[in-house]
């Protein structure tokens, strides 16, 4: 059976069918997947039937892998795996994956392993869709903008309002600190698309003050998250979905009444980004060499 593609939404999101990724894909159907993603961002695979082995293998097939966070603790006996678990907090805001340290990842993957009832689903949108969508003068004012990325980033819920358990994690997640300058539109490698490369680990526009960062990032962001460029995606067992981190932001929606919600994440190593004029992003502060390599 060949694969098939399923579009989802117009903007962003497909189904496919037709591969049975728990086995070796030969170089026809990783060709086929690549040319998907480049097309459709994020891609849905159902009836899944992966362990964490069988996820990294599955990744590799689109290059090396990252371990599973600069800073968060993998799963036991699996350095690769980040467990995505509503009892170690929730990411219920935008973001693109580690865009703290100079070389995100390329890609992720996000498999089911504890679906709640109801709620918990994964927000994806495509930046490039954003981009396309700003008008022109707001486009030539972005190509020319860089910002920092930060893991010590401005957390909206003040100190006095968390926890213990919060606070340990708050304090993990920043304990070793990292900034990097990325261009606000970043040149897709392998498409040549342009996507406005931001989210929530963005704090500052280079040259501006914080204040000034704010209203514009605010600005631009609010086009990443226009609900036409957003796919919703709802979980079921068995599950795995794929997505082009260089040029999607995700969000997961912390709506499920705190019923238990584990996904596993494994990520693909990636390249220095690079804006509209050739110039590759710069490491600030922090050294991201014991989490990642640099994709060619």
């Amino acid at each position: 059976m060949s694969i098939e593609i399923s579009k989802v939404t117009a903007n962003i999101g497909a189904r496919v069918l037709g591969v049975d990724i728990s086995k070796p894909l030969d170089e026809e159907q990783v060709t086929a997947i690549r040319e998907a993603l480049n097309v459709h961002k994020a891609l849905a695979f159902d009836d899944v039937h992966l362990d964490d082995e069988g996820q990294q293998a599955f990744a590799r097939h689109f290059g090396d892998l990252t371990t599973a966070h600069p800073t968060v603790a993998a799963v036991d006996g699996a350095p690769n795996v980040l467990p995505v678990d509503s009892e170690r907090g929730r990411a219920n805001h935008w973001h693109t994956d580690v865009t703290f340290v100079l070389n995100p990842p390329q890609a992720s993957t996000l498999r089911s392993i504890t679906v709640p009832p109801y709620g918990g689903e994964t927000l994806i949108a495509s930046s490039a869709a954003a981009y396309r969508d700003l008008p022109a003068p707001l486009r030539a004012l972005a190509d020319t903008l860089w910002a920092e990325h930060t893991n010590d980033y401005d957390y909206a819920v003040p100190d006095e309002q968390i926890d213990e358990e919060q606070a340990a994690q708050r304090a993990q997640f920043t304990s070793i600190k990292f900034r990097t300058a990325h261009p606000v539109v970043r040149v897709h490698p392998l498409t040549g698309e342009r996507g406005l490369f931001i989210g929530g680990f963005a704090q500052r526009i280079v040259g501006l003050s914080v204040g000034e960062s704010r209203k514009l990032l605010d600005l631009f962001q609010s086009y990443v998250t226009r609900p036409e460029n957003i796919l919703r995606w709802r979980w079921s067992p068995n599950q795995l979905v794929l997505f082009d981190n260089r040029i999607t932001q995700h969000y997961a929606i912390d709506n499920y009444d705190g019923r238990p919600r584990r996904l596993h994440r494994v990520t693909v190593a990636g390249d220095v980004p690079v804006g509209i004029e050739g110039k590759e992003s710069y490491s600030i502060e922090g050294d991201a060499s014991h989490y990642t390599s640099v994709a060619e």
